[in-house]
């Protein structure tokens, strides 16, 4: 019958286990110097005997260690990759919850380039952006155009030019006026995808802690 502890109580033990292994490592002495002629090593100054105990001892606890920590972080992956949680936008496995906030989060093992959700929005908003400025100043140009045909057409009465309204420009101006090929809805999708992504972020955030606090392992 194996140790039974919640997977809180598992991640902290495998935090300090880290610690632990890596510190018995740096202090540990396993090779020495001594002079023929003399009893004691040179570094630790002690007898041959008591460095050979020291050495064999610290190898043994750190091996030792190194299997604690191995029991405990094969039993949370396998829980992990057993125990599903449930958000609005699905059901995951802890481990694929955990995958998809690490990448929604570009702390995956690809970074920012896995992020596809965070990149799609950031260049959908450049482009919407981008081509609203371009048809604006297009529009604008546009606009001086027909002014300065109707001046040359009518001249600069504004009443001659108000009271008598040329086709032609107008034709014109409706021909060439630049307008946005929108067919995704792109700022109602936007406003969709950051909803989604924050709302899932939290989700799988809270959904984790949960499972993690309410999950029992066992530790062979």
């Amino acid at each position: 019958m194996g140790e039974k502890m919640l997977i809180t109580q598992a991640l902290d033990e495998r935090d300090l286990l880290v610690k632990k292994i890596n510190d018995k490592i740096t202090k540990a002495g396993f090779v020495d110097t001594v002079k023929v002629n003399e009893e004691k090593v040179f570094d630790k100054r002690i007898t041959r005997e008591e460095f050979t105990r020291q050495a064999e001892s610290a190898y043994q606890q750190i091996q030792d260690l190194i299997r604690r920590f191995e029991r405990i972080d094969s039993a949370i992956v396998a829980s992990n990759a057993a125990t599903k949680i449930t958000t609005s936008y699905g059901t995951f496995t802890v481990a694929g919850a955990i995958s998809l906030r690490s990448r929604m989060r570009d702390s995956g093992s690809y970074g920012e380039e896995a992020d596809f959700e965070k990149q799609l929005i950031e260049k959908m908003k450049y482009e919407y952006d981008h081509r609203v400025q371009q048809s604006e100043m297009k529009n604008k140009v546009l606009q001086t155009t027909a002014e300065n045909m109707r001046i040359s057409i009518l001249g600069k009465d504004s009443k001659v030019k108000e009271d008598k309204p040329l086709e032609v420009v107008e034709t014109y101006v409706k021909e060439n006026t630049t307008e946005l090929v929108d067919p995704l809805d792109v700022k109602k999708m936007l406003s969709e995808l950051e909803e989604k992504r924050i709302t899932l972020l939290s989700e799988l955030d809270t959904q984790i802690k949960v499972s993690n606090a309410t999950t029992f392992i066992e530790v062979e």
